[in-house]
């Protein structure tokens, strides 16, 4: 009986350490977590006004004719003048190229006796491809000479002129780091605010870089922009 009431104040001894224990371990735990979850989440903005380095100026131009010597005639003809056009603007011969041209046969898709006035046309484009921007600025208004010799010019969406950035690579690190500060600024706001201060960064994410036309005018001027996510911690 003596030996029960031993066994049984032991065992009562033994789960009251235990609680303490468990229970202080477990306070230590939550603290731990309720520590770990103080962090601040903030966005880091980053803008750049560059000049474009590239340019692409296609001029695509139509000819039409009875034969398809005659047409491959008058595309070489039409490629000529357009040559001498950009040679005269200042560009490199290594910076103009001709496509292929496409050719139709206009009568097979006429039905009865409404057909076409030529039975072939031949499409081409003629490329500028230059880091010369502003020739490319210069020259584009003077396409209407090319009309006045005689070259049918026929323009759209899919031949628009193009201004692009390359060197995205060389600003990278130095708008990352601009995009970092800011956001870091925007967290020691929100600690100063809080009562606390701003720890280690626990997570970031670097955003996507965008590039766009400054506006419609002036597409040879970029706006690129970046974005950062970053968690920092926050202590007391």
């Amino acid at each position: 009986m003596k030996n029960n009431i031993l066994a049984a104040a032991v065992l009562g001894v033994l789960l009251a350490i235990g609680l303490v224990v468990g229970g202080s371990y477990l306070k230590s735990a939550a603290i731990q977590w309720k520590s770990a979850e103080r962090t601040v989440t903030v966005k880091g903005l980053a803008e750049r006004e560059v000049r474009a380095t590239l340019a692409l100026w296609p001029l695509h131009f139509t000819v039409t004719g009875d034969a398809l010597d005659e047409v491959q005639q008058r595309v070489n003809q039409q490629a000529g003048i357009i040559r001498r056009f950009l040679t005269d603007a200042g560009f490199k011969p290594e910076a103009i190229t001709l496509t292929s041209p496409e050719v139709t046969d206009r009568y097979a898709n006429s039905y009865g006796n409404q057909r076409p006035p030529s039975r072939y046309s031949a499409e081409a484009t003629m490329l500028v491809r230059t880091q010369a921007i502003d020739k490319v600025k210069q020259a584009m208004p003077r396409v209407g000479e090319l009309i006045g010799q005689g070259v049918v010019l026929s323009p759209n969406y899919n031949y628009r002129t193009e201004f692009l950035f390359t060197e995205l690579e060389d600003i990278k690190p130095e708008m990352i780091a601009v995009a970092t500060a800011d956001a870091r600024k925007a967290a020691k706001q929100f600690a100063e605010d809080s009562g606390s201060r701003v720890g280690a960064i626990r997570s970031a994410s670097q955003g996507y870089f965008s590039i766009s036309d400054l506006d419609s005018y002036t597409p040879d001027i970029k706006r690129i922009r970046v974005v950062t996510t970053i968690d920092y911690a926050l202590e007391d």
